[in-house]
């Protein structure tokens, strides 16, 4: 019998880790493998998923891929992680693959049909984890129409940006959508949003709204798409092509200890309205608390929260991963932050 595979992708900030972190408390005693991958030079998701406290979520249980997009680097690194996972004396119930938010889901699900694994598992579905708020603002919005008059009529917004293109292309490769967030949208809003997805999904692919992350396992796990079977009739923007990331890049910015995380949000806020940024993540130390703190960013909007204490011989640093387009002013947002 195959073993499940589900791949979550989403674009950047979407809630992916939220999404994760509740199906591993709604497991129901199924043996969840995960397989993180993130565009940055730090495990900043696989931490926050260890550093959780969830009951049955344990550190080796979690696999994170080298620096890059799964699609990218999967004949140096996705499949021998799938070996090994496959191989184990006690292989998982079901394993789940958090892809980067910058990558394409259609080269993942077609490697699923190597000789090496295809015989062992199965693309049980593609879930897209839709950023409801971002997709109303008109952000990573299809249709320009479907977004508000003021945005329709900047001439600044580059409404076919690569940005689009990976948002449709996680849409239309996807078995089930997670709309996330909704409780920061308006009715209309929401039901505008529902209009730019259901123009790119197939009418079949069900959509459920969601905030936190909250979706019952139940309703994620045992889709039984068998998605590497019709694979190729999944459209994409990039059928034929090479990924790669060269519209994005990443930095780690390094700070000292921050006095005032409020101002550092203020900061972030400040940054996000100037300079092409999509997502800033890390943790922080905040000056005299024993807890670490943190910071996830998309946009302007900006979420902290003490997660856990610092450990015994940890280092307590401040480590932002910032993800911009191509051409950022590095120096800017480095002085910007505070570094």
């Amino acid at each position: 019998m195959k073993i499940p595979a589900t791949v979550i992708t989403g674009f950047l900030g979407a809630g992916k880790t939220s999404l994760i972190r509740h199906l591993l408390e709604t497991a129901r005693g199924r043996r969840l493998a995960l397989v993180i991958n993130e565009f940055g030079e730090l495990g900043i998701d696989r931490e926050m998923i260890t550093g959780c406290g969830i009951e049955g979520c344990a550190e080796g249980d979690i696999i994170e891929l080298a620096n890059g997009c799964i699609c990218c680097t999967v004949a140096e690194d996705f499949l021998p992680t799938m070996e090994i996972l496959i191989e184990r004396p006690d292989p998982p119930d079901h394993i789940v693959i958090e892809t980067s938010g910058l990558a394409l889901p259609k080269p993942l699900v077609k490697a699923f049909n190597w000789p090496e694994i295809r015989s062992r598992v199965t693309v049980d579905g593609v879930v897209a984890v839709i950023d409801a708020p971002a997709v109303a603002s008109g952000q990573f919005a299809a249709d320009p129409q479907a977004v508000d008059s003021e945005r329709r009529a900047d001439t600044a917004l580059d409404h076919d940006s690569p940005l689009e293109e990976v948002f449709t292309d996680q849409l239309r490769c996807a078995d089930l959508v997670v709309l996330n967030k909704t409780d920061l949208v308006t009715p209309d809003d929401l039901a505008s949003v529902l209009g730019e997805v259901a123009r790119e999904i197939d009418p079949a692919v069900r959509v459920i709204p969601a905030v936190n992350g909250v979706v019952d396992a139940l309703a994620v796990l045992g889709l039984e798409a068998a998605a590497e079977d019709g694979i190729e009739a999944r459209p994409s923007h990039h059928d034929g092509e090479d990924h790669d990331h060269d519209d994005f890049e990443s930095r780690v910015v390094t700070l000292g200890p921050v006095a005032d995380p409020a101002a550092l949000e203020e900061r972030i806020r400040a940054l996000a309205a100037s300079h092409p940024i999509l997502r800033v993540k890390g943790f922080v130390h905040v000056t005299g608390k024993e807890m670490r703190h943190v910071v996830q960013a998309v946009g302007s909007r900006v979420q902290r929260y003490y997660d856990r204490p610092w450990r015994d011989g940890e280092e307590r640093q401040s480590n932002l991963v910032v993800i911009g387009l191509k051409g950022v002013d590095w120096s800017a947002v480095t002085s910007g932050l505070g570094a």
